[in-house]
C-alpha cells in the first residue's frame, strides 16, 4: 500500500477518473486492530491506508470492488465480530472486539465541455462550476480565457480545465474524458459546424448540445447528412435548441440557467 494520506488518495482517484470506495472504521467495541476513524481508500487495483489488515480489511476491499463494479451509489455498513468462533472469508481474527466499517462510494464525477466562453458560455460556466464535476472551457479567443475574466470561477466546486485552441478547437474533443457532455456555443457558425461534425466522429462522448435557432439547425443538419456523410440516427444525437423551452428569456444569464437546468435533467436520466 503506497504511503499516501486518504485525502491525497481520493484526489488521485478523481484525477485519474477512476471510481473507488472510502472505507472508515466507525465504531469499535473491545479490542480491534485499529481505532474508530481509521481509513482505507480502495481503487480498482490499488489501496491506500489501512483499517487493520486481516479479515476485516480483506472483506472490506472485496466488497468495495464489488460496489464499484456495479456503480453502487449508496454507502454500506459492515459489522465484524473478531473472535475465534466466527468463520471468516479471509481467516480468523481473535482480538475479541467488534468493529463497524462504513463503505462510501467515490464515483467518477461527470464531465462537461463548453465550446465557446462568450457571454452565455461564461454565465453557464459560473452555474456549472457550483457542481461537483470536471468542467472544460474551450475557446479559440485567448482574450476570453484570461485569469481576470475567469476569476469569477475562483471558488468553483468543479475542477475547471481551460483550453485555448487558436486554430482547431475540435481537436480537444479527442482529449476529453469518456462520457463528457459537450455544449457547442462558439461565436462562429463555421466553428460550430466543424465541432458538430467532429463530435459525431468521436465515439466516447456523452450528449451533444448545440445552441442556436431552428433555421441554423436546418442548415447544419443538411450539411452533416450530405457533406459529412453521417447517418440520420447519428445526426439526431445532437440536441438543439438546448435549454428548457419553457424559459424564453434572451439574456445570457437566463439562457445559461435554462441550459444548465436542461443539462442537470440529462444527468438525472443518464447513468454516469
Amino acid at each position: 500500500m503506497p504511503d499516501m494520506t486518504w485525502v491525497a488518495a481520493v484526489a488521485r482517484l478523481r484525477a485519474r477518473r477512476e471510481s473507488g470506495v472510502l472505507v472508515t472504521v466507525t465504531t469499535v467495541r473491545g479490542h480491534a486492530p485499529r481505532d474508530a476513524g481509521a481509513k482505507l481508500v480502495v481503487g480498482q487495483t490499488e489501496t491506500w491506508g489501512s483499517i487493520g489488515g486481516g479479515n476485516v480489511e480483506a472483506v472490506a476491499i472485496d466488497r468495495a470492488r464489488e460496489m464499484s463494479a456495479v456503480s453502487k451509489k449508496e454507502p454500506e455498513l459492515l459489522d465484524f465480530a473478531l473472535n475465534d468462533k466466527v468463520t471468516n472469508r479471509h481467516g480468523v481474527q481473535c482480538c475479541g472486539g467488534t468493529v463497524s466499517v462504513l463503505l462510501e462510494p467515490l464515483p467518477v464525477v461527470r464531465a462537461v465541455a463548453i465550446f465557446g466562453v462568450g457571454h452565455v458560455g461564461l454565465e453557464l460556466a459560473r452555474i456549472l462550476a457550483r457542481q461537483d464535476l470536471d468542467l472544460h472551457l474551450v475557446d479559440s479567443r485567448s482574450d476570453l480565457l484570461t485569469e481576470d475574466r475567469l476569476g469569477v470561477l475562483a471558488d468553483a466546486v468543479a475542477q475547471v480545465h481551460v483550453h485555448h485552441t487558436p486554430l482547431l478547437p475540435e481537436e480537444v474533443l479527442t482529449e476529453l474524458p469518456p462520457g463528457t457532455h459537450v455544449l457547442v456555443m462558439t461565436h462562429d457558425h463555421a466553428e460550430d459546424a466543424a465541432l458538430c461534425d467532429a463530435a459525431l466522429r468521436t465515439p466516447h462522448l456523452g450528449s451533444i448540445g448545440l445552441i442556436g435557432s431552428a433555421a441554423k439547425w436546418v442548415r447544419f443538419r443538411k450539411r452533416l447528412l450530405t457533406e459529412g456523410g453521417h447517418h440520420e440516427a447519428a445526426v439526431d444525437r445532437i440536441r438543439t435548441p438546448i435549454g428548457m423551452t419553457e424559459i424564453t428569456g434572451k439574456e445570457p444569464a437566463t439562457i445559461a440557467v435554462s441550459v444548465a437546468a436542461d443539462l442537470l435533467r440529462t444527468f438525472e436520466r443518464d447513468v454516469p
